[in-house]
């Protein structure tokens, strides 16, 4: 299964096209609209305990780096790793995440759209 983040969610919306996919409770927080949507299939994804460990962990790693990330960005990012699910996004800055995630050595299916 896909995960849509909001900014995909809110494009598709407002072209008024189906979204087969699930989202994050990010999401449902930042486009609550969505919930009323006729057309969103999918299902809403609440992050658990070991979802805000990772996040913690890719947040470490990030600023090793130099480039810290939002905190609900990486929220997204670990319950995505945990479901073994594609993110789908308009927002680069996951290609940071999944480069961190990589090293940490998990594997983070990423569809970035341009």
């Amino acid at each position: 299964m896909t995960i849509y983040d909001t900014n995909v969610v809110i494009n598709k919306a407002r072209r008024g096209e189906r979204i087969d996919g699930d989202i994050t409770v990010i999401t449902l927080i930042e486009y609550p609209r969505i919930i009323y949507y006729k057309k969103f299939k999918g299902n809403v994804k609440f992050p658990v305990r070991e979802d805000y460990i990772l996040a913690h962990k890719l947040q470490l790693k990030l600023i090793e780096k130099g480039k810290p990330q939002q905190a609900t960005d990486l929220i997204i990012a670990a319950i995505t790793l945990r479901l073994g699910e594609k993110l789908v996004t308009m927002d680069r800055d996951f290609e940071v995440i999944a480069e961190a995630a990589r090293e940490l050595g998990y594997e983070f299916k990423l569809e970035v759209i341009v």
